[in-house]
């Protein structure tokens, strides 16, 4: 009976702190109208395909690289594709494959780095030496070798970028965990005869998930950034399926005679990347543990 008032009253303090965190990021204008506008791509991204204007994997030579126009707001791109459709359709893949690597990479990694930082020991060590071996590698060269071995393919991008970005989520958990598990909270716990796993998921995750959240939220445009360069450098979405970086890729050719085919996805590519950096200085000030404590 103790033990169920104790977690009423740290349930409704969290609530209380993820009121007020709300409420102070919704005082940053900027973070807040950045997030709208990456609530709109996420709605395109459902819905992209029920309001292309044309047929995004029709070709019309005839019509090849022609500028932006009423008939085609954003031109066409070298095989005379509407690249507005294209963009639009797009949108699934590249959110979708970058939003779904970066649940799974924090979902892998949050929990090797909370099994690392609670038991320690030999555990620890095997974690964080293998975490220390990937991490010693760029991002993006670990993608490229991932996205080779495993070939391409929807699944396939998302497994090699999940990968290549779990590690980072293992070693933040693990740093903050270690601290979390000196809490006398948790000594308390342990001596009521509480079990390990309810420890970490009913104690601890709750006192790191607003750190988890927002190094999520920078690493959601450091995936996009992943995700279009493999699409650039021909791993990624197997043509003529619409991709961000696909796009830039067969239009670089055409810099100087139809720039707009390879900006505008760029362009697409660069606000999405802004915005979740922007959300993301404005979640980690409004999620800011030293601002008040999460019991």
């Amino acid at each position: 009976m103790e033990q169920q008032v104790i977690d009423k009253v740290l349930s409704n303090a969290r609530k209380r702190f993820y009121v007020e965190a709300w409420r102070r990021f919704r005082e940053n204008k900027l973070a807040f109208a950045f997030l709208f506008i990456l609530g709109i791509f996420f709605i395109i991204a459902i819905i992209g395909p029920y309001i292309a204007p044309y047929d995004p994997y029709k070709i019309n030579l005839a019509r090849a690289r022609e500028p932006p126009s009423l008939q085609h707001p954003l031109g066409t791109d070298e095989l005379g594709r509407d690249i507005l459709s294209r963009i639009l359709v797009g949108a699934r893949y590249t959110l979708g494959i970058s939003i779904v690597s970066v649940i799974l990479g924090a979902l892998i990694g949050v929990f090797l780095g909370l099994v690392a930082g609670f038991y320690r020991g030999l555990i620890d060590n095997v974690v964080m030496r293998i975490v220390d071996v990937m991490l010693a590698f760029p991002a993006i060269l670990l993608a490229i070798a991932l996205s080779t071995a495993l070939g391409q393919g929807f699944t396939s991008l998302i497994l090699a970028i999940s990968i290549t970005t779990f590690p980072v989520y293992t070693r933040l958990t693990r740093n903050i965990t270690l601290q979390v598990v000196e809490e006398d909270y948790i000594a308390a716990a342990k001596l009521l005869g509480e079990r390990s796993i309810h420890i970490m998921f009913r104690h601890i995750l709750p006192n790191i998930f607003s750190i988890i959240i927002v190094q999520a939220t920078y690493y959601a445009g450091l995936s996009i950034l992943l995700v279009s360069s493999l699409g650039f450098l021909g791993l990624g979405i197997k043509p003529p399926t619409p991709e961000w970086g696909s796009m830039i890729s067969s239009g670089r050719g055409y810099l100087l005679s139809a720039p707009h085919i390879a900006l505008i996805p760029g362009l697409f590519i660069s606000l999405t990347v802004l915005g979740f950096n922007i959300v993301g200085d404005g979640l980690r000030d409004a999620l800011d543990p030293r601002s008040k404590k999460i019991l």
